[in-house]
């Protein structure tokens, strides 16, 4: 079997919203920092490590004391903005602690889908990783109009990964991985451990067309690691709530599911 994450020598981590915030209320600064604590040591193996990060709009609503998620867009955008602003610091102080420095980059699917501007986006994240600096990436919230809905980062997350050629991407979650059905409606359903990413019957697994299964956010992470593949990177969906799981699947557990990279199985 595969161990994606042991022999990638470039890893993009992508961490939901549930894994650095307190419920949606505000930042979980004791989360974040273990995630630091975790990529530090990765960073000691000798693998570069960029991080696709949630968070800001929670942020921004505990900092506006805004108690119910808004569903206008610019109070979104503004709540994305205000919490921006707190997601950095925490981040920078988190990693400040092990003597990595830190980058924000912001970025929009329009922004990958111009050339100009891609390659822009490329050699800046590149030229951070050249002087061991960790980028910390986000959809700029504060200017889509239509790009503010769940799922979007793991999207985010394989474009990254293609933009940078990654060897892996690592999708964090608090899901044990994908399963061959749902695991809230059959208990005996099977984790998949290993899967050819890009496979139509991951999606439907997932929830995709045609599924009975209801929506868990699984689609989209599956769907990431499609679109990952096409620069030949591996996906591995795992939960973030195990202990130590990118220091784990850094030494070879096989922890989750990994989607492999089918121009490894040609």
């Amino acid at each position: 079997m595969v161990r994606a994450i042991q022999n990638a020598q470039r890893i993009v981590v992508k961490v939901g919203s549930t894994l650095v915030t307190n419920n949606g209320q505000g930042l979980d600064h004791a989360a974040i920092g273990r995630w630091a604590s975790q990529m530090a040591e990765l960073r000691t193996m000798g693998k570069e490590v960029v991080m696709v990060s949630s968070g800001a709009i929670a942020e921004g609503m505990q900092r506006l004391a805004w108690t119910i998620r808004p569903t206008d867009i610019h109070e979104l955008q503004a709540a994305a903005a205000v919490g921006q602003m707190g997601l950095v610091q925490v981040y920078e102080s988190s990693f400040a602690k092990y003597g990595i420095r830190t980058a924000q980059v912001l970025l929009t699917n329009a922004d990958l889908a111009d050339e100009q501007r891609y390659q822009n986006a490329r050699i800046t994240l590149l030229t951070l990783l050249k002087h061991g600096v960790v980028p910390i990436i986000n959809e700029n919230d504060t200017v889509v109009t239509d790009e503010i809905k769940f799922g979007d980062n793991d999207t985010l997350a394989a474009l990254v990964t293609n933009l940078i050629e990654a060897d892996a991407l690592v999708i964090l979650t608090d899901q044990d991985g994908l399963y061959n059905e749902d695991p809230r409606k059959n208990p005996h359903a099977t984790l998949i451990q290993e899967a050819v990413a890009g496979r139509p019957e991951l999606e439907l697994m997932a929830g995709g067309a045609g599924s009975s299964l209801g929506k868990g956010g699984m689609l989209t992470k599956v769907l990431a690691a499609k679109l990952a593949n096409q620069s030949g990177a591996h996906t591995v969906i795992a939960s973030g709530l195990e202990d130590q799981v990118l220091v784990r699947l850094a030494k070879g557990e096989l922890i989750g599911s990994q989607l492999i990279s089918k121009s490894l199985t040609n």
